[in-house]
């Protein structure tokens, strides 16, 4: 079936209902099996309008898929990416309230802060760099909205690639500073070490993650502009968290980011 605007908008009151009601809800696909890659793209701009209208503010991007074994593994062979909302930012020093999650999990990322626009569809990683400020650690935490974290790729883009919330430590270096495509990192939570990896494990270096959306939103007459925060891609697997745990991420030089879950604040 195609998706028709009736259609699509009835999706996105599914979606976006299910977020703002805290509660799991059945993939889209298991309704409208011929949902294409792009129909979930228009869908995830719709959803984003949505959240425009309760008052949130588009300042930025996220990637998902970035680790070509994840892409090998789900059967693609490009990344994905989603939007990030001023009311998606989080603070170190609050306690996450584990109450405004389904089933919440934490991903080790690398925050970019653009400083100038970019816009194209031949875009470098180099490029990305040259309007790069900033660099910092940060964590995303994606808590999708569909049942048992199950859906198919095109649910995901949908749903606005499982975005929720993210935090970013504040330590900010120049881009020029440190190879960042070689940092090492280390995720631990309540004091044990869970996950290690490189920043190599996004498309090799985070820059080439970022310059890969610039030039996918590139094909639609869109890009990145000055005061964007883009997160490039988790360098690790993400890992779920409970009320009361605490989750560190530390990256060489780069320093660290961390969070508290509690039940409630």
């Amino acid at each position: 079936m195609t998706i028709t605007k009736g259609v699509d908008l009835e999706i996105v009151e599914y979606l976006y209902s299910a977020e703002k009601e805290r509660r799991e809800v059945v993939k889209v696909t298991d309704r409208y099996p011929e949902l294409s890659f792009s129909d979930a793209y228009s869908i995830q701009d719709k959803l984003i309008q949505r959240r425009e209208q309760d008052g949130s503010r588009k300042i930025g991007l996220k990637l998902g898929l970035t680790s070509r074994a994840k892409q090998q593994m789900m059967g693609v062979h490009e990344a994905i990416y989603g939007y990030l909302t001023d009311d998606m930012l989080a603070l170190e020093w609050e306690h996450l309230d584990f109450t405004q999650f389904i089933h919440p999990k934490a991903e080790p990322e690398i925050a970019f802060f653009i400083d100038k626009d970019l816009e194209g569809t031949n875009v470098t990683a180099e490029d990305v760099l040259e309007v790069t400020k900033f660099v910092a650690p940060a964590i995303e935490i994606i808590d999708s909205r569909y049942l048992n974290f199950k859906f198919t790729l095109a649910d995901v883009i949908a749903d606005n690639c499982s975005s929720s919330k993210f935090l970013i430590g504040s330590k900010w270096m120049s881009p020029r500073d440190l190879d960042l495509g070689q940092l090492g990192m280390v995720m631990s939570k309540n004091g044990q070490v869970v996950q290690t990896g490189s920043s190599a494990a996004v498309l090799g270096h985070p820059a080439t993650s970022v310059a890969w959306a610039v030039n996918k939103l590139g094909e639609v007459g869109k890009g990145i502009q000055k005061g964007d925060v883009i997160l490039s891609g988790a360098v690790s697997e993400a890992i779920a968290f409970e009320p009361n745990d605490n989750v560190l991420v530390h990256f060489a030089e780069l320093g660290s980011v961390s969070f508290t879950c509690k039940s409630s604040t």
